[in-house]
């Protein structure tokens, strides 16, 4: 438990701390936001604004993880290790990303098919590591299940056999880095939207993994005959992972709040979306990562339904996508808009967590 409040501490200061700084670097060198001529006018005032702010966030999170390490001269987990991982490999690309957009003053940036490939190779290598490196008790950070709450028994993906299993589990984290990456990446659209998400997502899931190292399967095999213990291999590293993150996107968010004084850009929307992705994965919840992490998921469909829409019948269902814009072009106020998605997130990990507890009951009646 210690470890968790040094962890989110460190992170807290660290940014809250660091971010000012890292904004008066990127003035100086005058690494300011790009803004899209189509995109809604009120916009036109972030150009210029500093970016690439999810450099900030993510060596916080480095530090603060890693000095709670040595605090307590304890080892890093080779799941939290992972996850990291894929946080800074997809850091990379959204910093490449970034960097090209304000060298260039284009919002293109990098190139669609370059920031897949960028995404493939971090998130495969990724796979194949996360189904390694097994510990005592047989327990490697992912398996070839997939999830919901735990481990769906009837959904092995190596039902075929282990090579079989290590490639459809590589399509599948594939498909949740993507996925998890680019709905962040289009949520952070308003000042302190997809921090203050990721917040909300992070903080559901210190409590997810807290719970879970409460009820290892190796100190707890269930009751009546019936297993309420959980799978996952490093729940409790997981959770200071967990708190480093939300301490690092606290102090962030200080400095990102409208009206912002930096973005975080691809850079921390990429990584942030990467973090998520191995940590539904690592703590077995894939499925149910998508309830709380719900506003996620609807921000990602409204363009996913947008860009259907015109293409089949050439009209769109919103004003503009994402979600959000459509709600600025209809009059409401950027904070307004940021707050009440705040707010959805939050009815949306509630209901995630109640999913989750309803799960773990027939251990806490039994």
């Amino acid at each position: 438990m210690i470890a968790i409040i040094i962890s989110g501490a460190l992170a807290l200061a660290l940014s809250i701390l660091g971010t000012p700084l890292f904004i008066k670097v990127l003035e100086r060198r005058g690494y300011g936001q790009f803004v899209r001529d189509d995109g809604p006018t009120t916009h036109a005032t972030k150009r210029g604004t500093p970016t690439m702010g999810g450099v900030a966030i993510i060596l916080a999170v480095l530090v603060a993880y890693f000095l709670t390490h040595l605090v307590l001269w304890s080892s890093p987990s080779v799941s939290v290790l992972l996850v990291l991982f894929l946080t800074v490999g997809l850091g990379v690309v959204g910093f490449l990303d970034d960097y090209l957009k304000i060298s260039q003053q284009d919002s293109t940036g990098l190139r669609p098919r370059y920031k897949l490939v960028g995404q493939f190779v971090v998130a495969t290598a990724f796979a194949v590591m996360a189904l390694l490196f097994p510990d005592e008790n047989g327990n490697s950070p992912a398996s070839t299940h997939i999830s919901f709450v735990r481990d769906i028994p009837w959904l092995d993906l190596a039902f075929l056999g282990t090579v079989v299993g290590f490639l459809l589990f590589a399509i599948w984290a594939n498909f949740l880095v993507a996925a998890w990456s680019n709905g962040v990446n289009l949520t952070d659209g308003l000042d302190g939207l997809a921090s203050g998400a990721t917040i909300i997502f992070t903080a559901a899931y210190l409590i997810i993994s807290f719970w879970q190292w409460r009820q290892v399967c190796n100190v707890d095999l269930g009751a009546g005959g019936v297993v309420h213990c959980y799978d996952a291999r490093d729940p409790l590293d997981t959770a200071v992972l967990c708190a480093a993150i939300i301490g690092a996107c606290v102090g962030f968010l200080w400095w990102n709040t409208s009206p912002a004084k930096i973005f975080m850009g691809d850079t921390g929307s990429l990584a942030l979306g990467g973090a998520i992705a191995g940590l539904t994965i690592v703590s077995r919840t894939e499925i149910l990562g998508a309830i709380i992490g719900g506003l996620f998921v609807i921000i990602s469909l409204s363009v996913i339904i947008q860009v259907t829409s015109f293409k089949l019948t050439g009209k769109r269902v919103f004003r503009m996508a994402p979600l959000q814009h459509h709600f600025e072009l209809k009059g409401w106020n950027e904070v307004t808009i940021v707050v009440r998605f705040w707010i959805v997130a939050g009815i949306l990990a509630g209901v995630g967590l109640g999913a989750f507890y309803l799960d773990a009951l027939p251990r806490l009646t039994s």
